[in-house]
């Protein structure tokens, strides 16, 4: 049996930067849970990979885990549980140039902008269970687009978002991203 997903394509623009408090950054507020951040490494593809598998409706390739652990062409954040270092969130981006995106996704920015204006893809933002409704994937994404925003490099920040995903969509929207295209069987 096949099933028919449609997703939704969200996107923001880095006109000015998403600041957090430092004290957001290692204590979840409402929590008192101590988290650190670091990036992917070699060894992280099977805990990443398992998260994934619990997220996401679809399966990406082995290859595909060794790649956002090992090429530095990703922007690839971890939260950690800071006493067990375990991964309990996780934000993966692409940057890459306007052209290089699905022909459905360049509708992101005005036609104005050359296609070989940068752009970002979120390819994966998650959180563990257990660890929800606590701000760190806020924190995540934050940390992201200040990364972009402070190297200046790109135009617009966009992702994809089952249709069916109400929450998620809430949760980007209150993030300054906007609807930009329904894709049907996405």
């Amino acid at each position: 049996m096949q099933t028919s997903l449609s997703s939704q394509c969200l996107a923001v623009n880095l006109d000015q930067p998403y600041r957090i408090s430092t004290e957001q950054l290692h204590v979840l507020p409402a929590s008192n849970i101590s988290v650190s951040f670091r990036f992917l490494r070699p060894g992280d593809q099977s805990e990443v990979k398992s998260l994934c598998c619990d997220w996401f409706p679809i399966e990406y390739p082995d290859l595909w885990y060794d790649d956002i652990v090992q090429d530095t062409k990703y922007y690839a954040l971890a939260a950690c549980e800071t006493h067990t270092q375990r991964i309990i969130g996780v934000v993966v981006a692409d940057i890459l140039p306007l052209g290089s995106c699905n022909r459905e996704d360049q509708q992101i920015l005005h036609k104005s902008f050359p296609l070989t204006t940068p752009v970002c893809y979120i390819l994966i933002l998650g959180v563990e269970k257990d660890y929800r409704r606590q701000g760190l994937a806020g924190i995540l994404l934050c940390h992201l687009l200040n990364t972009l925003y402070e190297r200046g490099t790109c135009q617009a920040v966009y992702l994809h978002v089952l249709y069916s995903n109400k929450q998620a969509i809430k949760f980007y929207q209150s993030k300054s991203f906007q609807y930009r295209v329904h894709l049907p069987h996405y």
